[in-house]
């Protein structure tokens, strides 16, 4: 049987933290599996008369701190040349990612197997997504209108507001009934009512950890990773300074995982992180969800083989 062989999208792969980077997890369950692998930057994808063309490096990786990746030939490919492509190009979701997506779809038309899929990753929004499941969620509202967030802030007293297109912590603030920052925050936020936002109840339980849940093709991993704030902190983002403690999933998660299993899988979502405070969902991300290291490191999984084996099989 000839070797799958995969493709990843992803930043300046020189650029990343080999010591917590998921994309690399990955690589190096392909790796492992004998499978051939490409590096490409969103720049090294474009459309010619008809045909989507990829100009592809070989790629050699290693759990290495210092020497994590070496660069081979690149060449020019077509969709032809790939069995799987990741996308795994982090936020920010701008225009150019968006026109990834295009000829990233273009390319699964033409028979790759694209991950996550392209149309999914341009419609779901990591906040957003979470209306979609009233049932697990927090009180939470969506809106560019000010005078909706100080109602919504007059009913419950104390939220959190946070941009639609955020991502590790960014632009999260806490808002309490009576704070004199509360026009500031929201002019900030909104853009003075130019700027869609979303608002959701505080919940206390961050304190214990906002835990990061991986589901392979809408299946939970058995563990999560709770991220715990520092101290002095609002937010427990491990790109803010919070510290990742690996717990099992409890009834509840399991819970918010089986309703949204369904959605996932027919949106073609096979690699998702799901962030959950307390018994609530919060976040749904879909881009490039990490803690895969993390979690590998403290209960002896490979979650990267898990996906890899997961897409292998899809192939058929």
């Amino acid at each position: 049987m000839a070797a799958i062989k995969l493709g990843i999208v992803m930043d300046p792969i020189d650029t990343i933290n080999p010591e917590k980077d998921s994309s690399l997890a990955m690589l190096l369950a392909a790796q492992a599996r004998g499978w051939e692998l490409h590096y490409l930057e969103p720049k090294d994808l474009y459309y010619l008369e008809g045909t989507v063309y990829l100009d592809a490096t070989e790629l050699r990786v290693a759990d290495s701190l210092s020497d994590w990746f070496q660069l081979g030939e690149r060449t020019q490919k077509t969709a032809a040349d790939f069995d799987i492509i990741l996308m795994r190009k982090d936020p920010p979701f701008d225009m150019e990612f968006v026109y990834c997506t295009y000829m990233l779809e273009q390319l699964e038309r033409d028979g790759v197997l694209v991950v996550n899929r392209p149309a999914s990753l341009r419609d779901v929004n990591e906040k957003y997504a979470t209306t979609w499941f009233p049932q697990c969620a927090p009180a939470s509202m969506v809106s560019a209108d000010p005078v909706k967030f100080r109602e919504f802030l007059e009913k419950h007293q104390d939220i959190i507001v946070k941009p639609l297109d955020g991502m590790g912590g960014a632009s999260i603030f806490r808002i309490r009934a009576g704070d004199t920052n509360t026009g500031v925050i929201l002019e900030t936020l909104l853009n003075f009512g130019k700027t869609t936002a979303m608002a959701q109840v505080f919940l206390p339980d961050y304190v214990k950890g906002d835990k990061r849940i991986l589901l392979i093709d809408g299946e939970p991993v058995d563990y999560a990773l709770a991220r715990i704030p520092s101290a002095g902190e609002g937010r427990a983002n491990l790109a803010a300074g919070g510290k990742g403690v690996g717990q099992p999933l409890t009834e509840r998660d399991r819970w918010i995982c089986a309703e949204l299993k369904d959605e996932i899988k027919a949106r073609g979502l096979y690699f998702v992180g799901i962030d959950v405070i307390g018994d609530y969902l919060t976040e749904v991300n879909v881009t490039s969800p990490t803690c895969i290291r993390e979690l590998d490191r403290q209960f002896d999984l490979d979650i990267g083989g898990a996906l890899m084996d997961c897409l292998a099989a899809k192939l058929g």
